[in-house]
C-alpha cells in the first residue's frame, strides 16, 4: 500500500530523522549561501520566516538548516562544558556540497562528519558538519579530519561573526572542532532530547 501525507509535514516534528541516524540523517535546508537574511523555521507553523537581517557581511559558506526530530536540551547541553543549558531548537547542521545549491525549503540526504561546539550565550548550539550523501567530491569523507581546514576556518568565522553587532561583545565561542565519533553523541542526545520532550 502506498502512504504520503496528505497535508504539508511540518519539518521539525513530521519528517523523520534520516536513513541511519547518526551517520546519515535528512537535513531540512532554511539557509543557502545566497541567502544575505536569516530564515528560520516557525515552530508554531512550519513555515519559513524571516529571522533577522544579518549585520556583518559574512555569507554563509555551506547549506544550513537541522536535522528533523532533534532537540537541544539537557543531553546535549551535557556534552559541553561551558553550557548552562541546551538552546531549546532542533540540532543546527551545515551541510557541504560541491554544486551551488540556491534553494531553501529542501530536504538533503546528508553524512555526518563532525561538528562545531558552539556555545551561545551559555546555550549548547552544537553546529553538526555533513556532506550531501551522494555528492561526486566530498562523498568520500568519513571524518571532518579529511576536509580542507579553510572550509573549516570559514564556517568557524561565519559563527562568529554573523550576529555581531557593532560596538557590543560577542556572547558566542567556539570549540576545537570534533570528528564523526563526538558527533554520533551529539546526534543520539538530540534525539533522546527530543523524545523526552515531545513522545515521552
Amino acid at each position: 500500500m502506498k502512504t504520503f501525507s496528505q497535508w504539508r509535514p511540518h519539518p521539525w516534528h513530521g519528517l523523520t530523522s534520516g536513513a541511519e541516524p547518526p551517520r546519515r540523517v535528512h537535513a531540512y535546508i532554511e539557509i543557502s549561501p545566497f541567502d544575505m537574511v536569516k530564515f528560520e523555521v516557525d515552530k508554531q507553523s512550519g513555515y519559513l520566516r524571516v529571522d533577522r537581517s544579518v549585520r556583518s557581511s559574512s555569507q554563509h559558506p555551506a547549506l544550513y538548516g537541522f536535522i528533523p526530530r532533534t532537540l537541544c536540551a539537557n543531553r546535549v547541553c551535557a556534552l559541553m562544558d561551558d553550557a548552562t543549558v541546551g538552546d531549546g531548537d532542533p540540532l543546527d547542521i551545515c551541510v557541504i556540497s560541491e554544486r551551488p545549491i540556491s534553494r531553501v525549503e529542501i530536504l538533503v540526504n546528508a553524512r555526518v562528519v563532525g561538528g562545531l561546539p558552539m556555545c551561545d550565550h551559555g546555550e549548547a548550539d552544537d553546529k553538526i558538519i555533513a556532506v550531501i550523501e551522494d555528492d561526486p567530491l566530498w562523498s568520500k569523507v568519513e571524518d571532518i579530519s579529511e576536509l580542507p581546514p579553510a572550509l573549516i576556518d570559514r564556517l568557524m568565522h561565519y559563527f562568529l561573526t554573523y550576529k555581531l553587532v557593532p560596538n557590543k561583545p560577542s556572547n558566542v565561542t567556539i570549540g576545537k572542532p570534533y570528528g564523526f565519533e563526538h558527533a554520533t553523541k551529539v546526534i543520539e542526545a538530540a534525539m533522546a532530547d527530543y523524545a523526552d520532550e515531545y513522545t515521552a
